[in-house]
């Protein structure tokens, strides 16, 4: 299998404004590794955003090319991309979105329902994983039991329990308190890794990209530089 897991080639997404057009994305094009942590920075309104949402399949771009193991998503019926959604790509987002009514467990459990895949093996990840977590103790915890920093944690293993090819990580950090953002950024670093995942994590707090690969940075829709460099890396998220 090839190295690349998502490609994204010459993606254009325009919004019709009151005095004409806009490129919200204007011509961008990367791609991202199996074992690949990588962080999209920019100001507001650069684009990451929406970048976001057209690598999640929920929104498609005016042009271009998203390719997520080789399968292209501009080409899928909207069944297809709805099924590939499901399979391939893992979200974790700022507010969270866990079911109240759901426990911790059952919560990450979900996703592996929604793919016809909860089995007794199954079960029995999902457990490990929220564990691997720091979550051993709140697996029967519903969301509003658990601290805002163990509720992103369960949001982090239900992105990842159905073993999907990307994750996507939509500011995963705004609401918690510096060192609870550093254990999170660290610990799903960590797991994209382990678990040969393509990571990427849209952020405003550089001082979270210590913990990437690469840093992507948009301005006004555009990739305008690209941080491979490890010392460049650890160098921006100090401020330096």
């Amino acid at each position: 299998m090839s190295a690349i897991a998502l490609e994204v080639r010459d993606i254009v997404k325009t919004f019709a404004t009151d005095t004409g057009s806009i490129n919200a994305v204007d011509h961008v094009s990367f791609s991202v590794n199996h074992g690949e942590f990588v962080a999209l920075v920019g100001p507001s309104g650069s684009g990451k955003t929406t970048m976001l949402s057209i690598l999640a399949a929920l929104l498609s771009p005016t042009s271009g090319q998203i390719l997520i193991d080789g399968q292209d998503l501009a080409r899928m019926a909207e069944t297809q991309r709805v099924a590939l959604r499901r399979e391939k790509i893992g979200f974790t987002f700022q507010s969270n979105n866990l079911i109240p009514f759901l426990t911790a467990v059952e919560n990450v459990e979900l996703m592996l329902r929604l793919n016809n895949k909860l089995d007794k093996a199954g079960k029995l990840r999902s457990a490990e994983l929220l564990s691997r977590l720091g979550l051993g103790e709140r697996l029967k915890n519903l969301p509003n039991q658990m601290s805002g920093g163990q509720q992103q944690r369960v949001a982090i293993a239900r992105a990842l329990i159905h073993a999907p090819t990307v994750v996507l990580a939509d500011e995963p950090t705004a609401s918690l308190d510096t060192e609870r953002a550093f254990q999170v950024v660290q610990t799903f670093a960590a797991l994209i890794h382990e678990n040969n995942r393509a990571g990427i994590m849209v952020t405003h707090d550089l001082r979270m990209c210590q913990y990437v690969d690469r840093i992507l940075q948009m301005r006004d829709g555009q990739l305008v530089k690209i941080y491979e460099d490890k010392k460049e890396i650890l160098a921006l998220a100090k401020g330096e």
